[in-house]
């Protein structure tokens, strides 16, 4: 009988299999989830041309924004580009170093759900008679216009996590959990930080957000960075 065992050791390890030109969907509503430790890995992997799909683009100089920051990335897809301590993607966007697809946060949210579910593409209001909906498919369903969006799908997820188990069934900490189920479930390959991995058995059935069919990669992270206290130092990363 073969044991499923998703567990690697280290976060070098589970970022390894990450090509250039990937799709990546890395999961994180500012802060809330956002999986630093396996952002750090990815940028010391070095992988390049990457597309990610995050609902921002980072703050500071650490987290996704330091992986734009060493142009690892070549277009974000994302709602929010731009927040109160973004510095980076602003003044590459300016630049013509980075592209940018902008989508609505709750379309974002449905079109990466849209992918996992099998479903290639659904009819919105969202966005109807603005500049986002310029060059798309309209449709009137009952007198009403809809415009008509792309499922997203990933060659990889980052994710975070409170819990998982080796099987790689996942338990999420409060709103951190946000786009981390959708994403796992939208990608080829999910890889996963963990705080904790515990004995198979100890996670209640009842409480996993995420089953581990959907999940490649588990990494045990027990004392995960927390991006506000990163910025209040003013670090940077490589550091």
């Amino acid at each position: 009988m073969v044991m499923i065992n998703k567990i690697v050791e280290t976060l070098e390890d589970a970022v390894a299999v990450i090509n250039d030109g990937a799709t990546v969907l890395i999961g994180g509503f500012g802060e809330a989830g956002s999986p630093i430790e396996l952002i750090h890995a990815l940028i010391d992997h070095g992988a390049k041309n990457l597309t990610v799909v995050s609902n921002n683009a980072g703050n500071g100089h650490v987290g996704l924004a330091a992986l734009i920051e060493n142009k690892q990335v070549s277009k974000m897809v994302c709602s929010f580009p731009r927040t109160a301590q973004s510095v980076v993607f602003t003044d590459m966007y300016r630049q013509g170093l980075v592209e940018l697809e902008l989508v609505p946060q709750g379309t974002l949210a449905e079109r990466i759900r849209a992918g996992g579910a099998g479903i290639p593409a659904f009819y919105t209001p969202t966005s109807v008679d603005t500049p986002l909906a310029a060059n798309k498919e309209k449709r009137v369903i009952n007198h009403e216009t809809f415009v008509l969006e792309y499922a997203i799908k990933g060659d990889f997820a980052l994710v975070k996590c409170k819990a998982a188990d080796r099987y790689g069934n996942l338990v999420y900490n409060k709103t951190a959990r946000n786009f981390g189920p959708v994403m796992c479930m939208a990608a080829r390959h999910a890889i996963v930080q963990a705080k904790e991995i515990v004995p198979v058995g100890t996670l209640d059935p009842e409480c996993i957000v995420t089953p581990g069919i959907f999940v490649s990669k588990v990494v045990e992270v027990s004392n995960p960075a927390e991006e506000s206290q990163l910025l209040k130092e003013n670090r940077r990363y490589p550091w």
